[in-house]
């Protein structure tokens, strides 16, 4: 039981083809408390997905349009879970088209929210991106803390926009509980991500003189932490991330890879010619990203979402070299050695200097 004394009853979930949205949508139609799932996606599932969807209803719909209010007015839907924010632009329109289909498809989706008299539960999956990367940077994130230098372009922007909207519909409708889920940088097994795509190269450049601080999120437990916010229903935000924290430089050993530092005016150059696509292609704040990294206090999410992650972030740096089979390039274990007798070494020669 909620703290607003009722679990779900109908629940619609946006982004139901995309991968958190969709598996979400089968968790939660396995769940015998909720009557109702409503998967909602502009693109058609695959007949796969659309499988393990279950006894989910499918609604092929695009947010932009005012339909879904209808959707949800029709459906008799309590809870909104919003998922469909996407971080890469379709390859129709770039940036542009993919601005409008986050910030666009937001307002409209929380208009009709807001506007349904049924709805009483919104839970936005937002992102980590919205602190921003920088040197500047606290040791750790909290909630109510904000980036030093605000992301300016981008899905981070959009996101920020994004939840600017979630906030404005909690104030004109305090009888919804609007959740916040920012989630640190997601990898695993299964997940395509700009992260997951860089480290997945043979060599993967650095910046000079930089080693990043990576906090990640198994994608089992981003799917964990959305399900416990859709069931559980406390509002606020949340700061959603494993426990502990592994350079870049430990990354790239764990996955065999080679590190290529350059300097960082040069990265984004020797990052597009390793590329196949512009699509894949770093942005802005993704440069910053690899740069600095990030880190967030989860003390949040632990004590009062009541949610603990299952991975840490080793561990699921650790289960998406596995999961993706990446042959190393340089034997991990070869270079853990050279560097547990680099450091028998360097203690022996310290000793024999003090005496």
């Amino acid at each position: 039981m909620d703290e607003l004394g009722s679990e779900p009853k109908v629940v619609l979930v946006t982004g139901a083809c995309r991968f958190l949205g969709g598996y979400l949508t089968a968790r939660l139609a396995q769940n015998p408390a909720i009557d109702h799932v409503i998967a909602v996606d502009a693109i058609a599932p695959s007949k796969d997905l659309l499988r393990r969807m279950g006894r989910a209803e499918f609604v092929r719909a695009d947010i932009r349009n005012p339909f879904i209010a209808k959707v949800i007015r029709n459906g008799n839907v309590d809870t909104v879970v919003h998922a469909a924010a996407a971080s890469y632009a379709p390859r129709a329109g770039g940036r542009a088209t993919l601005k409008e289909l986050n910030v666009m498809g937001a307002i409209q989706l929380f208009a009709a929210a807001q506007k349904a008299p049924s709805v009483r539960r919104v839970v936005l999956k937002s992102t980590s991106e919205v602190y921003g990367s920088s040197s500047r940077d606290p040791v750790r994130f909290t909630e109510d803390g904000s980036a030093r230098r605000p992301p300016t372009d981008g899905f981070a922007r959009d996101s920020i926009d994004i939840e600017g909207y979630a906030r404005g519909l909690a104030r004109r409708r305090p009888d919804i509980a609007v959740t916040i889920l920012r989630l640190a940088n997601m990898i695993g097994p299964a997940m395509d991500t700009a992260l997951s795509r860089f480290l997945a190269g043979p060599v993967v450049p650095t910046v000079l003189g930089r080693d990043a601080r990576l906090q990640l999120l198994h994608e089992q437990d981003a799917l964990g932490a959305l399900e416990r916010a859709t069931v559980a229903g406390r509002p606020g935000t949340f700061n959603i991330g494993a426990d502990g924290i592994i350079m870049m430089s430990q990354a790239i050993r764990r996955s065999g890879r080679v590190a290529l530092p350059v300097p960082r005016s040069a990265l984004a150059v020797v990052d597009s010619l390793r590329r196949a696509t512009r699509y894949t292609e770093l942005d802005r704040e993704q440069l910053n990203y690899v740069s600095f990294g990030r880190v967030m206090d989860t003390a949040r999410m632990r004590n009062d979402l009541g949610y603990i992650p299952k991975w840490t972030t080793a561990e699921a740096f650790d289960d998406y070299v596995r999961g993706r089979g990446l042959t190393p390039i340089i034997d991990p274990n070869w270079v853990r050695s050279v560097e547990g007798r680099a450091v028998a070494l360097a203690q022996r020669c310290g000793g024999l200097g003090t005496t």
